[in-house]
């Protein structure tokens, strides 16, 4: 049943495609493409924030193996580091976003990740079936647009 109301509903769409303009199908195309493009580049910065917490995750549990006073490199930037040494390795700083840092136990910490994690892939997952109806969208007014102008250049 669900499978033959998305049937009509392209149909319809493309009902509704066959409908308008030129100008206004080649405007719906550029729109739905720029669309896309957007969502595929949150979709990347998804997946790169993800990939970043899975690293944190990561080092956490690494950080839990060391023993109290053992000398290190404390990352300030992505290319910077500075020696120290591990003071208290049951404290983490987490970084909750814009500047500001909580102190946590390492397991708060990992649970803190493991949950963005989550909401993250829950977002990514969403955004996978926008962009993949917008690209459907774009698809076909592309199919609708070079029909109308192949049908305008043999009436010519």
């Amino acid at each position: 049943m669900a499978s033959s109301r998305g049937g009509s509903g392209a149909v319809g769409r493309a009902n509704e495609l066959e409908k308008m303009s030129i100008e206004q199908l080649k405007a719906l195309k550029e729109q739905a493409d720029m669309e896309v493009n957007l969502l595929q580049d949150s979709l990347s910065n998804i997946r790169t924030a993800t990939s970043r917490l899975e690293n944190a995750t990561t080092a956490l549990n690494d950080l839990s193996l060391c023993p109290q006073g053992k000398k290190m490199l404390v990352p300030l930037t992505a290319s910077l580091y500075v020696p120290g040494t591990l003071d208290d390795a049951n404290k983490v700083l987490v970084d909750i976003g814009t500047g500001y840092f909580v102190e946590k136990t390492i397991a708060e910490g990992k649970d803190y990740c493991e949950r963005k994690i989550n909401l993250l892939k829950s977002n990514f997952d969403q955004l996978v079936e926008v962009t993949s109806k917008k690209k459907s969208v774009a698809d076909e007014a592309g199919v609708v647009l070079q029909a109308k102008l192949k049908q305008l250049a043999a009436s010519q």
